[in-house]
Order: C-alpha cells, then structure tokens, then sequence
C-alpha cells in the first residue's frame, strides 16, 4: 500500500496467472464488500443515531489507521495541497457520501433504496470523467452504462414501495450520489502518488470532523450496545472503512475511473440476495432479469480489448 507511481498506472495490463487472479477477485470482492454497507447499516440502526453511528466509525478506523501508518512509515502529507485533497476526498466520500446512506436509511428509505444510489452513480461519474480527468468513453461502454441502470432499475424497483421513499431521504441519498461520484474523480485525479495509509487516517478523521459536530447537536448520543451492534460497528469499520475503500483506490489507480464505478451496478443485485437471506425478503423473477441484465452492463463497461 505504498506510494503508487506514475509507471504503475501504466504496467497493469500484464499477463499472467497474478493478472487475471486480480482482474476477476478484486471487482468480486469490492462488489461484495460494498453491498454488505447497506446490510450492516440495516442491522446496526436499530441500536444508534446515524450520524452518532458513523462517528464511532470514523473514530476508531482513524485510529487504527493512524497507529499502522505510524509504525509501518508511511509517509505523510509534506504540503498542505496534499493535506487539503485528502481531506476533500475524506469528506465526500466518507464524510458526506457513507453518512448519506445512513441517515436515508433511518428516515425509512429501503435498503434497495440506498442501493440504487449506487446503480446511478457509474452513469453520472462517467458524464463528468470527460471534463474532468479528460478519459474517453466509448459507445460500447455508454450501452453498457444503460443496460446496467435498466438492471438495478428492475433489482430495486417494488411498485407502489418505490414511492413510500420520505423526501428528506430521498434528498440526502441524491447529494450523496453527488459526492460519491465527485470523490471518485477527484481521488483519482489527485490521489495517485497519495500514500494509502497515511491517506486514509485522514480521510477518516476529516470524515469525523465533519460529522461529530452533527451527531452532538442533533441526538441524542444514546447507544445500545448490543451484540448486534457490535458485529455491525466491527465490519462497517475493518472490512469496510479499511479494507473496501484501500482496494477502492488501488483499483482507481490502475484503472479508468468510468470502468471502476462500472461494477457499482452489481451492488444492488447482490444487495437483493443479502437481503433475501438475511431478513427474509423474496426475489422475483423479474429481479432476476434485471441481475443478468446488470451483469450485462457490466461486461460492456469493463471488457477491454486486447
């Protein structure tokens, strides 16, 4: 997890049994990660106030980060350019965009709500990848963007419960989605040499900065601290906060940022299978369609020739 280098954005094309072991379990396991967000939020809401929820979060992932940072040697930010980008990305992508989800979940969005957030994302990221990190997307890519937005529309979509969705969470979900996608490009544009250990104790601790001051004006405070809630806390913070969002950005750098947020639109089907076994949710079949349909999409956004 050290620094990254110019000549490493340019050499991930290699071929080799390392490669392709990378190319199919690090998009598997991202997808994975990420759609157990929504799962645990929904388990652990019950028992804490959202934002008193992802402050305890933040909190202790920038401890922990901090104190492997500083015995590993990682190299911290020299300049405050450097400071200031890694605690814009912290901000809007933890800070604003995971606090996002938790609140609209505690307003009463579904779970499959919050997850569609996710689905819309790749199109909007790769709207604003032209301007901004001057990438280029093909049509076979925009059609694959469409195939896989038709797919989470038919995964998440439920009838008349797609409109039982409160306004205020439907507003925080859609700012969140702007800050998803706005801190996606920018860490891809300005976090390339960033050290990813140094980097995320940052962010995490800008993410509770933010937050912190929300949670103690407007709740309560009160925790319920329930075995539950501890297994939701431990994984919404290791695996997640950590380990998701380190091999988030390894994949950014070695990637195209519109062929990364790609693989957003398998976190809803997958959200759906979670869901179904964990709480009891059924799956029709024409959520079924709309997994292929979105694992279609997929295909097309991250093929690449050679």
């Amino acid at each position: 997890m050290d620094n990254a280098s110019p000549k490493t954005d340019k050499n991930t094309e290699t071929d080799g049994p390392d490669n392709a072991a990378w190319a199919f379990g690090a998009p598997a396991l991202l997808v994975f990660l990420w759609s157990t967000g929504f799962v645990g939020a929904k388990w652990g809401l019950p028992y804490a106030e959202p934002f008193t929820f992802v402050a305890i979060r933040f909190a202790i992932a920038a401890a922990l980060l901090s104190v492997f940072a500083i015995a590993a040697g990682a190299v911290w930010p020299r300049t405050w350019a450097e400071l200031r980008q890694t605690i814009i990305v912290g901000i809007l992508l933890h800070g604003i965009y995971l606090t996002a989800v938790f609140v609209a979940i505690h307003q009463g969005a579904p779970a499959w709500t919050a997850s569609l957030l996710t689905g819309i994302h790749p199109p909007l990221t790769a709207l604003l990848a032209g301007p901004f990190l001057k990438e280029r997307v093909t049509g076979r890519q925009w059609v694959g963007f469409m195939m896989g937005l038709c797919g989470v529309s038919l995964v998440v979509w439920q009838g008349d419960q797609a409109l039982a969705i409160p306004p205020l969470g439907l507003a925080v979900l859609g700012f969140g989605l702007l800050a998803l996608s706005t801190g996606t490009l920018y860490q891809k544009r300005h976090g390339g040499s960033q050290d990813l250990r140094s980097g995320q104790a940052i962010q995490q601790m800008a993410a509770l900065a933010v937050v912190l001051p929300c949670a103690l004006l407007f709740e309560t405070g009160d925790v319920q601290w329930t075995g539950d809630f501890i297994f939701a806390l431990a994984w919404l913070t290791g695996p997640l906060s950590i380990g998701m969002f380190s091999l988030l950005y390894i994949m950014i750098r070695r990637g195209a940022a519109s062929k990364v947020v790609g693989l957003y639109f398998l976190v809803p089907p997958v959200v759906a299978i979670e869901t179904y076994f964990l709480f009891g949710e059924s799956m029709t079949g024409q959520q079924l369609v709309g997994m292929v349909l979105a694992a279609a999409g997929v295909a097309l956004v991250t093929w690449t020739r050679r």
